[in-house]
């Protein structure tokens, strides 16, 4: 669960449907705490609202994002809840109805939390009772909310901030065969209205559903490699009641290795490339995150 922190953190300043999350239910013990922070940087079609009908977008955003984890025992099963503060600068420019548009913004994007529980095959453990866990076959379910609390300015179109909630209900299989994981993921993403969208309008949004698979190796000491691949499709949109034609559709690739650096510290790289995109963003980051944990018997 704790490596699920790391897509978490970033999950606010893109379609929440595309962020890659491989290890999301894996077993941790219960009492450890996770302090992360990590950076990215996004380049191509970017869009924090997959839904914005801009043409010709070209942008790059450097995002910052603080995250803090604990894992939990949750009547028995392993669990965890995770918080993120995330922060981003937004430069890039576009096509709006034929003018050329630009921006240039930094600060708060909207924060997130997660919760997460294991309830088949990954019981809540000691430190002590970890060290002789192996696992088999774990089933999970996690749910992702956003807040409205990011940086948000109705007269423009693109902004660091959605000005709406939402909740991502996903359930998560994972299977271990030796050193490989296989892992399979399901979810919807469900937004409430924004009653001042660009000029006081209002704009809602159908669920977007999407599906991950993630296959990762074991490299021994610690070390981790993984990629994994995700599927999005809905989130058509309607300004004022009149729908748009503006459903996604899209698909993207990524791989993330862990290398622990000992005293509780470890380093994640990362990233991620779009393999189809019929609407909505299409870009590729890079990124690295810094993990510290303690607690529990690290």
């Amino acid at each position: 669960m704790r490596a699920a922190v790391l897509a978490l953190a970033f999950a606010p300043l893109v379609a929440a449907a595309q962020s890659l999350e491989p290890r999301a239910y894996a077993a941790s013990p219960v009492g450890l705490n996770f302090a992360v922070a990590a950076y990215s940087r996004s380049n191509g079609g970017v869009g924090f609202d997959p839904s914005v009908p801009l043409e010709n977008a070209h942008a790059r955003v450097d995002s910052v994002a603080l995250a803090y984890v604990r894992t939990l025992d949750v009547l028995g099963n392993s669990g965890s809840v995770g918080l993120v503060l995330p922060f981003a600068r937004f430069s890039g420019s576009a096509t709006l109805n034929g003018a050329e548009e630009s921006r240039d913004i930094s600060g708060g994007a909207d924060p997130a939390l997660r919760v997460a529980v294991n309830f088949y095959g990954a019981p809540a453990m000691t430190a002590a009772e970890f060290a002789n866990y192996r696992q088999d076959l774990i089933v999970g379910a996690s749910l992702t909310v956003t807040a409205p609390l990011g940086q948000y300015d109705p007269t423009r179109v693109v902004n660091l901030g959605t000005n709406r909630w939402s909740a991502k209900p996903e359930l998560g299989l994972s299977q271990a065969a030796g050193p490989w994981t296989f892992e399979l993921s399901g979810a919807a993403t469900f937004f409430t209205r924004n009653d001042d969208y660009f000029g006081g309008n209002l704009r809602d949004q159908d669920p977007i559903y999407s599906t991950q698979v993630h296959i990762t190796r074991q490299l021994g000491r610690g070390m981790w490699a993984a990629a994994s691949a995700t599927y999005y499709v809905g989130g058509r949109t309607s300004l004022n009641g009149v729908a748009r034609a503006d459903r996604l559709a899209g698909s993207r690739f990524g791989a993330t290795f862990a290398l622990p650096l000992g005293g509780g510290h470890s380093l994640k790289l990362f990233a991620s490339t779009g393999l189809y995109a019929r609407t909505g963003t299409d870009f590729d980051t890079l990124g690295v995150a810094w993990q510290y944990r303690w607690g529990g018997g690290r």
